[in-house]
């Protein structure tokens, strides 16, 4: 498996994943292509297997304008629900953000917090505790279809 920067040939596949990850959600193609056309602002990874399979993807924001020290969403990290539990979620995290500090690197610029906001229901909670070391901040009752956890990663240290 890759984990590399979506390109554009990847848009069709990626809602593809969209779509099964994320069923209340509508316009799938819509969606990743519209987002995915904010570069930098909006960085997506994909994991791609065999035969340039896309089976989950990763989609980072960065925060309140470009800033030399970044904070840095992890707006939406999607799997196919067949290939869950196989580590690729921590591997999108994981080798997506050497990748994104590479890029922050080239404008003097590194990651500084990571937010992200999940379901309270949410099991991939314990992912991002594990892999980014974020902590619940706060709850927020009912925005979408259950209560949201906003979490927040502080002061991530990398090298490039």
């Amino acid at each position: 498996m890759k984990i590399r920067p979506l390109q554009k040939q990847d848009i069709e596949k990626t809602a593809k994943v969209h779509k099964a990850a994320f069923v209340r959600q509508e316009l799938s193609d819509e969606w990743i292509r519209s987002n995915s056309k904010a570069f930098p602002r909006v960085l997506y990874y994909v994991a791609e297997i065999h035969d340039n399979e896309i089976v989950g993807y990763i989609h980072w924001s960065q925060k309140s304008g470009f800033r030399q020290e970044v904070v840095l969403e992890l707006e939406q990290l999607a799997v196919l629900p067949e290939y869950h539990g196989k580590g690729i979620g921590t591997r999108l995290i994981k080798e997506s953000l050497p990748q994104i500090n590479c890029q922050l690197a080239t404008r003097d610029a590194t990651i500084k917090h990571v937010i992200v906001t999940t379901r309270s229901d949410n099991y991939a909670q314990k992912l991002y505790q594990k892999t980014l070391g974020a902590e619940v901040e706060a709850t927020i009752s009912n925005p979408y279809s259950a209560d949201e956890v906003f979490m927040v990663a502080r002061n991530i240290k990398m090298s490039t």
